[in-house]
């Protein structure tokens, strides 16, 4: 089975009809885009499946990641960056062209460190969408969706192109 096709399953939103993102040319222009932001390219952030409204990130495990060297926990930092930059993308995902999202507000709850040695998976929803703010919401695991490592809420600006915010 392949990699994305196993992340996809242990989601919420495989209990879910998937539709395509809107614009998917778009979307993929998008990602390419997040994945060359330096901070994502440094910490290897790539993308592994999207739908209507829902992304999965994965983050790899390195050692330059670590936040302590004793027990070898990712830095909590990282994983805040795996879940924004995964909430912003399944925005993205319901819009059919360029727009300017910013984070408002994220709301993380940290329920237990992420054991050394395996990625972070992040699967983010876009559950609302008003013409100037998108509501989401995500979750940071592992090998399992319901053992997550964190639990999120955001809400991010909108601008469209051409407007001034």
């Amino acid at each position: 089975m392949l990699k994305a096709q196993k992340v996809l399953m242990m989601t919420e939103t495989s209990k879910h009809d998937l539709k395509p993102v809107l614009a998917p040319a778009f979307f993929a222009q998008v990602m390419q885009w997040f994945e060359a932001l330096p901070h994502c390219k440094q910490l290897g952030i790539r993308y592994v499946s999207s739908s209507a409204g829902v992304v999965t990130l994965e983050l790899p495990f390195s050692e330059a990641i670590i936040g302590n060297p004793e027990t070898r926990v990712l830095h909590g930092g990282v994983v805040t960056t795996l879940i924004d930059t995964a909430s912003g993308s399944a925005i993205y995902t319901l819009l059919p062209g360029p727009e300017g999202v910013a984070t408002l507000d994220l709301r993380i709850d940290y329920l237990r460190p992420a054991k050394p040695d395996e990625p972070v998976f992040c699967t983010a929803e876009c559950y609302r969408m008003t013409e100037h703010i998108a509501f989401t919401r995500a979750t940071a695991y592992q090998d399992d969706i319901n053992k997550p490592v964190a639990y999120a809420v955001g809400t991010f600006a909108r601008t469209s192109a051409g407007k001034e915010g």
